[in-house]
């Protein structure tokens, strides 16, 4: 990951100042004044550039305030970023980056300007999907059921006596069972991980969402490599179909793979 220390005069002040503002979307590399159009946050804002040399952050007029995360909010700040990847490389910034003006957001420029175009250069032509995998739970018990021997003579035995089976006859069964769903999860995860990173530039696993996902991933990818990876992915998803459910998406900027910290200034 891609780690950027800054510590801009940036605002995340009270409710209550006018006007003058600067939301922040992104960092590209550009040296002439750009427009994205009136698709900012706050109701369809101008969306243009704030230039330093050949850096530019993309940005829209605001008041000082702090954004809540609603989904409209969110959905404005992820399509800026998304128009814009259409055209550039991005650094994109966190939701709800705002400065007092836009000088303030020039002195970021300068005072980062190094840091930025080492990210730029590292990130350049690259985009990021993101893919997360669901299994079918019965599925892969049933499975494991007829490949494990031990497990599928415990289970018969059980039913043949089910009158007399233990408290205990059930529990080494549950045990059994989940030891092997884990083994079998985490190779999973493995074989597709493993597959899928030969057509990435970078990976990283995030923490799973629920009792039936097991990989939450981002991919870093070369656009050169865009429908390779995708061919990857579906070819993937085949082998597993019977038992797995892929979840696939993007292109976006690579918001897992650059680590954007702000020092924030509270208002007087």
């Amino acid at each position: 990951m891609a780690d950027l220390q800054t510590t801009p005069a940036e605002l995340a002040g009270a409710n209550i100042a006018p006007d003058g503002g600067k939301y922040v979307y992104c960092i590209i590399r550009s040296d002439r004044q750009r427009e994205f159009g009136a698709i900012g946050i706050g109701g369809g804002q101008r969306v243009f550039t704030v230039a330093f040399h050949d850096l530019a952050a993309v940005v829209s007029d605001t008041a000082v305030v702090i954004y809540d995360p609603t989904r409209e909010n969110v959905l404005a700040h992820e399509f800026v970023n998304e128009t814009v990847m259409k055209e550039h490389t991005v650094i994109p910034m966190a939701f709800g980056t705002v400065f007092r003006s836009e000088d303030d957001v020039t002195e970021l420029l300068r005072s980062t300007y190094q840091a930025f175009s080492d990210v730029l250069e590292k990130m350049q032509d690259k985009i990021e999907f993101g893919l997360k995998v669901l299994w079918d739970r019965e599925k892969v018990i049933a499975n494991i059921e007829r490949e494990n021997d031990e497990i599928r003579r415990l289970k018969d035995e059980i039913s043949r006596h089910t009158a007399s089976s233990t408290y205990f006859a059930r529990m080494q069964l549950g045990r059994l069972i989940d030891s092997a769903l884990e083994e079998v999860g985490q190779r999973y995860v493995n074989d597709i991980h493993d597959q899928i990173k030969r057509v990435a530039v970078a990976s990283r696993s995030n923490k799973p969402i629920g009792d039936r996902m097991i990989l939450n991933a981002a991919f870093l990818v070369d656009r050169a490599q865009e429908q390779a990876f995708d061919e990857r992915v579906k070819e993937t998803s085949r082998k597993y179909e019977e038992l797995l459910t892929f979840k696939y998406s993007g292109p976006w900027p690579p918001y897992n793979f650059v680590n954007i910290k702000l020092k924030l200034e509270k208002a007087d």
